[in-house]
């Protein structure tokens, strides 16, 4: 048993008094030693929970560390990535052949009530997830979504259908938010560069899905020459295969996370919340997993409640508000940038170059292989930073963000320029790839930027925020077409300019937001 180590939390609680109430003009030469602490002062938290939070920091980096738990839960949190982009895929790839059986006025509607939930869940469980943690809502979602994904499969009419969508979106959506918030509280600094590994999932989720269509749809569905509404039900299984398989893989990876892994809710929320005693167990719990153990006591967490109380450390307590969340007008420029990004789904991504549906399904099959190496790249350079004699930082989140932003956007204008199946195809796989590496850091980026009490807050309703951007692709669709009959060559065109124009914009905008998050363990 280690003995505890009051005397220890207490001078470094000290320490950390000392370099947060610094003066401002000393920021910069005190930038390295707050790394070498764990600390990243921000507005919207009290004095309290910033000194709780560092000691946690430092627990988490120097006696856990990165082991067996935290390679589990990036499996586990991994799947919920997986299903999110699974289900996006899923969806898009399947429309044709419904719109061939169900005969809807406009299929594009089911596209909107997915859009729907996947608003409203990622906003619900993203706030609750500061409400009443992180653990519900990150075992619950997958669940939701499995068995509305499975139904889907099975809906009798259109309507059904659409109903059964927006419930899965629902589901689906508290997936980002929660699931990288939880995954980003349980890991030391020196491991934060993971959580843009994660979008290796995303890419595998829309490789899942593009397999499993090529397997079904490619080959149990209507000939396209059927007029739509004589398509029947026997004829044309593949979708509802599809959606069959795709739903119940998800309720497996809600079996393998609530039933086969005893995830921990997150210590800092638990200290943000005042269960101090809680979180010393979460972390010994994590510590026994990994074969260490850990000096840290519940007594020096206390010690830094009661200097708070004394009015030694005076700072008042924020609640877990949406307006908490907002506080500090910098994470509110953050989240401005987030509908630019939903934009992008006015690319035109189901264009293929070929009538065939084995070399459709094939075509997007190669692009999501291509989104993993991209999901490299990004983790490659994210955490890469060099300062300037001028003390400016250059590199890290901000440029890796710009750069891939960007190129996805010229990628895109060279998009239109195709000509051939293959033009198509090559520019396709070179947008796929500089696109996965782009949400790579992105979604890594967003939760890093707020604290703890307001991370589900405040990444939820960046989520919903480019959710809603997302709803821009089929309202300009249904706006711009006929209810029956394909998108002009001309007006495709255009919707990618747009796309692509701002993409361009949304990259060079990274360049001034004004929080860098390379270097810095998360509050």
């Amino acid at each position: 048993m280690h003995e505890p180590t009051f005397e220890a939390a207490s001078e470094y609680s000290q320490v950390i008094e000392h370099h947060v109430t610094v003066d401002s003009e000393k920021h910069d030469s005190l930038a390295s030693e707050n790394l070498s602490l764990g600390l990243s002062h921000a507005d919207g938290v009290d004095r309290e929970y910033e000194l709780k939070c560092g000691l946690i920091n430092r627990c988490l980096q120097e006696e856990i560390g990165f082991g067996r738990y935290q390679a589990q839960l990036f499996v586990l949190t991994g799947f919920g990535w997986l299903a999110d982009d699974m289900w996006f895929q899923a969806l898009a790839v399947a429309l044709p052949q419904i719109q061939q059986e169900l005969n809807p006025s406009r299929v594009e509607y089911s596209v909107l009530a997915e859009y729907a939930g996947l608003i409203i869940g990622a906003t619900l469980w993203g706030v609750l997830a500061d409400i009443i943690g992180r653990k519900l809502s990150f075992n619950i979602t997958l669940f939701i979504a499995g068995v509305f994904g499975l139904s889907a499969g099975a809906s009798p009419n259109f309507l059904v259908f659409s109903s059964m969508v927006a419930c899965m979106g629902f589901g689906v959506g508290g997936n980002l938010p929660v699931d990288g918030a939880l995954y980003l509280e349980h890991i030391p600094g020196s491991h934060q560069w993971t959580l843009t590994l994660l979008s290796l999932w995303w890419a595998a989720g829309q490789l899942v899905a593009s397999l499993v269509a090529w397997i079904f749809i490619a080959n149990f569905s209507c000939d396209p020459s059927i007029p739509d509404g004589e398509c029947t039900k026997a004829q044309n299984m593949g979708w509802r295969y599809t959606f069959y398989t795709l739903g119940a893989l998800t309720l497996v990876f809600f079996i393998c996370r609530f039933l086969l892994f005893d995830v921990q809710e997150s210590s800092k929320f638990l200290v943000a919340q005042g269960r101090d005693e809680e979180a010393i167990q979460v972390l010994e719990h994590i510590a026994r997993r990994n074969g260490k153990s850990i000096t840290l006591r519940v007594e020096d967490l206390q010690a830094i409640s009661r200097n708070a109380a004394s009015g030694t450390n005076p700072s008042p307590k924020m609640p877990l508000t949406i307006v908490g969340a907002f506080s500090n007008l910098s994470l509110d420029q953050h989240c401005s940038y987030y509908p630019y990004l939903g934009a992008s789904l006015l690319t035109l991504g189901a264009v293929s170059g070929s009538s065939d549906l084995a070399e459709t399904y094939r075509n997007y099959s190669i692009i999501s292989v291509l989104g993993i190496p991209g999901s490299l790249m990004a983790c490659a350079v994210v955490d890469w930073t060099k300062k300037s004699r001028h003390g400016s930082v250059a590199g890290g989140r901000k440029l890796s963000l710009a750069v891939s932003t960007v190129l996805t956007g010229a990628f895109l204008f060279l998009f239109t320029t195709s000509k051939t199946t293959a033009a198509v195809l090559g520019w396709s796989c070179a947008s796929g790839l500089t696109q996965n590496a782009m949400y790579g850091v992105l979604y890594a980026y967003t939760p890093e930027a707020f604290p703890s009490p307001h991370r589900g807050t405040g990444d939820a309703l960046c989520a919903a925020l480019n959710r809603i951007g997302g709803l821009i692709a089929p309202l300009v669709k249904m706006a711009t077409t006929p209810a029956t009959g394909n998108i002009s060559g001309n007006r495709a065109t255009r919707s990618v300019f747009v796309s692509a124009t701002l993409l361009v914009v949304a990259g060079l905008m990274a360049l001034v937001l004004p929080i860098e998050t390379a270097g810095q363990m998360a509050l």
